[in-house]
């Protein structure tokens, strides 16, 4: 996705009190579904199988709506292991991806 004019330029507005203003970002990897008496028979070293694989998408939510998608990766020029998130493909406002 390339940045529009408008969106760089709303983006860069240092009179905008609102461009300033953090938000969380959840990054979903995926869900599991156990049972109750699957769960509390969890303990340390446990492992709890996804409903996605280790090359799949990410999902990122602000609150429960999901923006984008995108891979994890390791971010570059960070400590051995920091993980990042390149973006694959950003929510269309109309609705969908």
């Amino acid at each position: 996705m390339t940045d529009t004019p408008d969106q760089t330029a709303f983006a860069s507005d240092g009179t905008n009190p609102f461009t300033a203003v953090p938000i969380d970002i959840t990054v979903s990897v995926g869900k599991a579904r156990p049972l109750v008496r699957d769960l509390v028979m969890l303990g340390k070293n446990a492992v709890l199988k996804l409903d996605r694989r280790i090359d799949d998408p990410v999902d990122l939510y602000v609150g429960d709506r999901l923006i984008a998608r995108g891979t994890l990766e390791e971010a570059e020029g960070s400590e051995t292991g920091q993980l990042a998130v390149r973006l694959l493909e950003i929510v269309d406002l109309s609705g969908g991806i």
